[in-house]
């Protein structure tokens, strides 16, 4: 299987992140590029670096306001006074509709939903890069490759058309999704990371060319506690084109496989030629943030289930973050496709 990485992903190194008052070093660690390398590297994947498309797949998603601001606020935030080494922000408005202010305080208020997307230096080039990876990952299923693994990193799928969030900047899926409309085919998103992909369903959310379906955690005491319910299914033209599946916390991988059945039967009825996979391996029983209770075997079974549905994949790398398992709870995945 071929695989897309770019070593310019490396360079976003968050040094930060507040959970419950206390601050942590962030999961999001380029660390994480490692593990994942081997891991794909295990299940016979070769990895090739990215071609540049250029900023209009990525404006197609991102609105140009939030990307003027992610490629300057971070000169623009060394030059205010006594300013701290990466831009996090501590005020945020009502609503999207309240003013839009001139203050790099107040935009990054505006553009970053929690203090775990810190922004450094070098924070628009992995990111940009990382969404360069999807888009070269979509390009290859369009050309008829059957199936393409992308070490996105940052992940993206908590990232809104104007808002970063939960590690996330540019919405790697649905960058790669919108690639795929592009080139003629009808996609659908099918997200397996243990949080919600609320940033790719809002993102789609009134739009019926895209089929977005997320099995996670219930966000009820969950990030991202505010999106992710049964309920929330789409809006005007969109209605019934997104599909969330809330699921208990510590679920194992036979409730999770029925899940997964309901959601590939929604796939299925959409008439989607082409899954854009958003890849979380968090779901796994002792990723850090403990919610649901997926095995090894159970990401290989995963993986061989939406493998049966026959349509070409591009497995876009979401969550998993550093522990003992990460790389061969990849490796079981891709091989479990391929």
């Amino acid at each position: 299987m071929k695989a897309i990485f770019d070593d310019r992903q490396r360079l976003h190194d968050p040094q930060h992140f507040m959970a419950n008052g206390k601050t942590y070093p962030s999961p999001e660690s380029p660390e994480r590029i490692a593990r994942l390398m081997a891991g794909a590297q295990a299940a016979g994947c070769a990895f090739q670096p990215p071609q540049d498309a250029g900023l209009g797949p990525i404006a197609a998603i991102h609105s140009a306001e939030y990307l003027h601001f992610l490629r300057t606020i971070y000169p623009r935030w060394q030059r205010i006074p006594d300013a701290g080494p990466e831009v996090i922000p501590n005020v945020h408005p009502a609503a999207r509709t309240d003013n839009y202010p001139k203050s790099a305080i107040g935009q990054a208020g505006y553009h970053q939903a929690d203090t775990a997307c810190p922004i450094g230096p070098q924070t628009w080039d992995a990111a940009y890069w990382s969404a360069q990876s999807a888009i070269t990952g979509a390009d290859l299923i369009a050309e008829g490759q059957r199936a393409v693994y992308v070490l996105s990193r940052p992940p993206g799928h908590h990232a809104f058309s104007d808002l970063a969030g939960g590690f996330c900047f540019l919405n790697n899926s649905a960058i790669a999704a919108a690639r795929l409309r592009a080139h003629g085919l009808r996609p659908a998103i099918l997200d397996v990371d243990v949080h919600h992909g609320n940033g790719t369903q809002g993102i789609f959310y009134d739009r019926d060319d895209v089929l977005t379906v997320s099995l996670h955690a219930d966000p009820d005491r969950f990030y991202p506690f505010f999106w992710g319910a049964a309920q929330e299914r789409g809006t005007g033209r969109g209605m019934g084109c997104n599909l969330n599946l809330p699921l208990p916390r510590g679920t194992d991988d036979a409730g999770y496989l029925r899940a997964l059945d309901t959601a590939l039967a929604r796939i299925h009825a959409f008439g989607a030629d082409a899954v854009v996979v958003a890849l979380g391996l968090d779901a796994h029983i002792d990723d850090p943030f403990k919610g649901l209770a997926i095995t090894t075997p159970g990401f290989q079974a995963i993986a061989r289930a939406i493998a049966g549905t026959g349509l070409p994949l591009v497995l876009v790398q979401e969550g998993g973050y550093v522990s003992d398992a990460l790389a061969d709870n990849l490796t079981a995945f891709l091989r479990g496709v391929s």
